[in-house]
């Protein structure tokens, strides 16, 4: 088990991260998420605004910030482990307060790796302000077959 606290350099580029995206996982495509940062078990994305995003209201769509927090944490678990056969194993989202109109951060930040990696998501309007969800995660590392 590591705990992460070291300024380790991520083990994935933004470009090599996207292109894994593309190869691997074109379905994430849908929501236009901007990778902004990977770090060694952080990265910062963003849902920019699109009405397509939103529900009645105006609000953004509850499985839309879900989408944005498993993807970010992806990118976490990825840039800390190089493991890009990571997959979620449970995923925990607390909706705090409306999501008003714009962009959505998310702010993520893994907190252990091992045989399982385990993160937490911090997601807030790209405009400023309170967080309007905070997700939890676990997702399990497959053994490399090489």
């Amino acid at each position: 088990m590591t705990i992460l606290t070291s300024n380790n350099p991520a083990c994935i580029t933004v470009d090599g991260f996207k292109q894994l995206l593309k190869d691997a996982h074109p379905f994430s495509e849908l929501l236009e998420i901007e990778i902004i940062e990977i770090g060694h078990g952080t990265s910062v994305l963003l849902l920019p605004e699109r009405t397509s995003h939103q529900r009645l209201g105006g609000m953004i769509a509850g499985p839309m910030l879900m989408g944005l927090a498993d993807l970010a944490l992806y990118a976490a678990v990825v840039g800390a482990t190089g493991n890009a056969a990571a997959v979620t194993a449970s995923l925990s989202i607390n909706f705090l307060r409306k999501s008003p109109p714009g962009g959505v951060l998310a702010n993520c930040k893994i907190v252990k790796t091992g045989r399982l990696a385990a993160g937490e998501v911090s997601l807030v309007p790209a405009a400023g302000g309170e967080p309007v969800a905070h997700a939890i995660s676990t997702w399990s590392l497959p053994k490399s077959s090489t």
